[in-house]
């Protein structure tokens, strides 16, 4: 798993490395974020264990994955984390809103949710 997980950070997406900018080097409020890390069978973009917050970015075909998302959410829920899921296109387009959301969640433990309710999926 470990393997993979290195393999997808030496892959990122265009989004993944963009939001990564913003993250890494403790830049929002001095919270550490791990990059693709296996938590139980799954592999989270972002983590922040010191806060429980899992940041994950999904592309088009999310929209077709409905389900297993919801029982890898709930799966990640039951160990303790709150998720935070952002649309590719909207970290593209308003990073500002997605990195201002996610600091928000940093500061505000009882945040949990989806930004997705001004753009449908791709």
């Amino acid at each position: 798993m470990s393997d993979f997980a290195r393999e997808l950070r030496n892959n990122a997406t265009n989004a993944e490395r963009r939001l990564w900018h913003h993250l890494r080097r403790r830049q929002l409020s001095g919270f550490k974020f791990r990059r693709q890390r296996p938590i139980g069978p799954y592999i989270c973009d972002f983590v922040c264990l010191e806060a429980g917050l899992i940041v994950e970015l999904d592309g088009g075909q999310h929209a077709e994955r409905v389900a297993h998302d919801m029982r890898r959410d709930d799966f990640l829920r039951t160990e303790g984390f709150r998720i935070l899921r952002f649309w590719n296109d909207d970290v593209q387009a308003e990073i500002g809103s997605v990195v201002d959301t996610i600091f928000e969640a940093l500061n505000r433990p009882e945040m949990d949710g989806r930004l997705d309710d001004r753009l449908p999926p791709p």
